[in-house]
């Protein structure tokens, strides 16, 4: 959420942010709820302020008739004039909640297509044979059990694959956690105030990406980004313990909405899958040095598994509500010779922090906003795919990254 303050004293730039993101949202009209909100608030004061006097005259004996009458009316008055407040409300924090974050000004403006590559790192190979065609050979992935199960894009790892994706994770494990990132385990379930306060407003409602529980105030997570959010919902931290760098795993689950279009072949794009999400909360002047710092051990981490990749600067127009920048890396695929999303890292600003009501305390007293920040350790479907395009041998087994042999036993093949 913005400040409203913000958006008063910046109501064009805050328009064409929306526009420029893909969100059709009236800051005019915003505004006028405001007024009309701000001016409901000062009658319901003004009334409560009279109703108060009232009572006062009516204590300490038998009040006169006409300070009853003045009484009952302020009664109705007030009821009224709530009742119109509490309207307004809820349709002005509607608005203002499908209002996304402003973007910073380096950031591309467009769709996809005009996001900008930052560098490149590795060489452009090509002529692997596909991950799905790679690992049903071996019998290491299951989607035909797993849609009997499930549901269409649902699966079974099985045998080494899974140990695979077990090593991975325990090594993007170790690695983050030797950068400074406290590791937790975080709940699979959110209520909706942690889900909104979040950001995960989509674009339309075709776009909803959550699988709610029915009858419950409750639904899974598709990033462990929402669990960590929450965790200091409603605090206010110490100006000398941040910056707090969290990272969580858990299983994700999307019903990855509104991406027609988009590579989804084999475990690329999929309902439910397992990631280790790296996560800060900063002071304000930090968050910028932060994001460059996630970016990089993002970057260290791939570089030592030995894939080739890309960073990108995402365009405005493929940027979620939340994040004002964010960074993509997409490794190049030597099956479909593109460069494909492998990890990601926003910065947030005070977006979410405001939402959730966490604060920091500074040392002179002063009270504000913190800033998070996001990004990707290991997408471990997607981890997978990258690992099993650039390792794979022509006799069908596959070599193991280096960093990963001491997780799996010593093992060098597949």
């Amino acid at each position: 959420m913005l400040d409203i303050r913000y958006i008063r004293e910046n109501a064009d730039k805050v328009q064409q942010a929306a526009r420029n993101k893909g969100y059709d949202v009236s800051i005019e009209e915003l505004l006028k709820l405001d007024d009309e909100r701000r001016s409901l608030q000062q009658q319901v004061d003004e009334l409560r302020e009279r109703r108060n006097a009232n009572a006062a005259k009516m204590s300490g004996g038998k009040p006169e008739q006409s300070v009853i009458d003045e009484g009952k009316q302020l009664k109705v008055q007030l009821a009224e004039r709530e009742e119109y407040l509490t309207g307004t409300e809820t349709k002005f924090y509607e608005l203002l909640n499908n209002v996304p974050n402003v973007t910073f000004d380096d950031v591309p403006i467009g769709g996809e297509d005009a996001s900008v590559e930052v560098r490149q790192v590795g060489e452009q190979n090509s002529g692997a044979t596909d991950h799905l065609d790679f690992a049903t050979k071996r019998d290491w992935v299951d989607f035909e059990r797993g849609a009997k199960v499930a549901g269409a894009k649902f699966y079974y790892l099985k045998g080494d694959l899974a140990l695979l994706e077990n090593a991975i994770t325990q090594y993007a494990l170790d690695f983050v956690v030797k950068e400074g990132f406290t590791f937790m385990t975080v709940p699979h379930l959110v209520n909706q105030r942690t889900l909104t306060g979040t950001g995960f407003a989509p674009r339309t409602s075709e776009q909803s990406d959550e699988y709610a529980i029915e009858g419950e105030d409750l639904s899974l997570i598709g990033t462990s980004e929402v669990s960590m959010t929450g965790y200091h919902a409603d605090e206010i931290l110490d100006e000398k313990d941040l910056p707090l760098m969290y990272a969580g795993l858990s299983p994700c689950y999307r019903k990855e909405a509104g991406t027609y279009g988009k590579h989804t072949r084999g475990l690329f794009r999929v309902h439910q899958f397992n990631k280790l999400e790296m996560y800060a909360f900063t002071l304000p002047e930090q968050s910028a040095e932060m994001h460059e710092r996630i970016l990089a051990i993002e970057e260290k981490l791939w570089q030592s598994i030995g894939i080739p990749y890309h960073v990108i600067n995402i365009a405005s127009g493929d940027l979620g509500a939340p994040a004002a920048k964010k960074y993509d890396i997409e490794y190049w695929s030597p099956v479909d010779n593109a460069y494909r999303e492998l990890t990601s890292c926003s910065n947030c600003t005070d977006f979410q922090a405001r939402n959730l009501n966490i604060r920091v305390r500074r040392a002179d007293g002063h009270v504000e906003v913190v800033h998070t920040l996001n990004g990707t350790a290991v997408s471990l479907a997607r981890s997978l795919v990258a690992v099993i395009e650039h390792y794979q041998n022509e006799d069908g087994s596959l070599r193991v990254p280096e960093v990963l042999r001491p997780y799996l036993s010593g093992r060098d093949v597949l």
